[in-house]
């Protein structure tokens, strides 16, 4: 089952919702971003609960935007759960089945099949009130699925959750979405987590979508400084575009001279209907205009005293202030005149705090962004 946004809208007193996007067969689609963006909005209007001002909303290309929620066949798990308090495991997953009028057979059987599929098995019994928060999700994931739903909704399931069991529940998560391959839109402001499920990823900011793609698109290539800066870590700095030779731009900043590949003109980015990883950045790329140069401090490596090293482009020369061991690797926060970057190095390549650092950037790694004054 696919689901289609075609130019839908909501209009408030202070804001505006504006979606025109799809969920492919079979994905499971990230929608991420910063609280208010219209997240969850987008999921109800999807769900039914709020109705659209204008545009349409299919599924297999079925207008459903003027069915009511509970002929869409859509299963949600809310970011609370809403479980019922005073039921146990097997008749909160059996609510959406008795709606639907399953007979008690059938009923029996799915139920069984659940609690199998999300690990419960021999909590059918068990009042909702003494599970674990960990176990609470799986029971409301359970329900959701119950009625074999063309299109699961996920807002934020894992938010109240510590960091540990995050992750574990996340990786069941992906392996449930995988072994019935259902359609799955799935909202977090999580980075970590956006990457690490989804098949795609749907940026969102002030009620549109900034660009969508796989994770390594968004991540690597992404379409607005503000997409790079949401997702992860980034170093940037101001620059003038001096020069283009073929693909590079020659871009002068207060750290030196720095080359980077031009990006690509075609403008899908936003949209949502392309490869994200074409995207709109291209605006920066006129010549004797300012840009922002963006990089990733993963990005970042020391020349390591290899010979021929001096000649390499992107050098920047500065002084190490801070460090943050992580383990096998670690974050170095470097001075370079007026600038601030962060480098993760692996583990022995950094000088020590108060030490000279001298680190090449790969042109093919930066992004050009408008600069603040274009």
């Amino acid at each position: 089952m696919s689901l289609r946004l075609q130019n839908v809208e909501k209009v408030y007193p202070d804001f505006r919702l504006e979606l025109d996007f799809e969920v492919r067969q079979g994905e499971l689609l990230i929608l991420l971003g910063p609280s208010g963006c219209g997240k969850t909005t987008t999921l109800r209007l999807i769900a039914g609960f709020i109705d659209p001002d204008s545009g349409l909303l299919s599924m297999d290309g079925r207008r459903v935007d003027t069915l009511p929620p509970h002929r869409r066949r859509i299963g949600i798990v809310f970011q609370d759960y809403a479980l019922f308090p005073h039921l146990n495991v097997r008749d909160n997953i059996a609510f959406g089945l008795r709606m639907q009028g399953w007979s008690r057979g059938e009923a029996r059987k799915r139920i069984g099949e659940l609690l199998r599929l999300v690990s419960l098995e021999g909590y059918d019994v068990r009042r909702v009130t003494r599970l674990s928060g960990g176990e609470q999700q799986r029971v409301a994931l359970a329900r959701a699925l119950a009625p074999e739903p063309r299109l699961l909704l996920l807002d934020e399931p894992l938010s109240a959750l510590d960091a540990k069991l995050r992750k574990s529940l996340r990786t069941e998560i992906r392996r449930i979405q995988r072994e019935l391959g259902v359609t799955t839109l799935y909202v977090t402001h999580d980075q970590e987590e956006a990457l690490v499920l989804g098949d795609r990823v749907a940026v969102m900011r002030e009620g549109h979508i900034e660009q969508i793609g796989t994770p390594e698109q968004v991540y690597n290539r992404p379409g607005s400084l503000f997409v790079g800066t949401f997702l992860g870590q980034a170093n940037r700095v101001q620059g003038f575009l001096r020069e283009r030779k073929g693909e590079m731009a020659v871009v002068e900043t207060p750290v030196g001279i720095l080359h980077a590949r031009l990006p690509v003109e075609a403008g899908h980015a936003k949209t949502g209907q392309g490869e994200a990883g074409q995207t709109e950045t291209s605006g920066a790329a006129g010549n004797h205009s300012e840009v922002t140069v963006f990089f990733r401090p993963e990005h970042c490596s020391t020349d390591g005293g290899r010979p021929g090293s001096g000649s390499r482009p992107n050098r920047i020369s500065g002084r190490v202030i801070r460090r943050e061991y992580l383990g096998s690797h670690r974050l170095i926060e470097v001075a370079a005149g007026s600038e601030r970057f962060t480098l993760d190095l692996p583990e022995g390549q950094s000088p020590e705090i108060d030490g000279a650092i001298r680190f090449f950037v790969d042109p093919d790694r930066i992004c050009l962004f408008p600069g603040e004054g274009s």
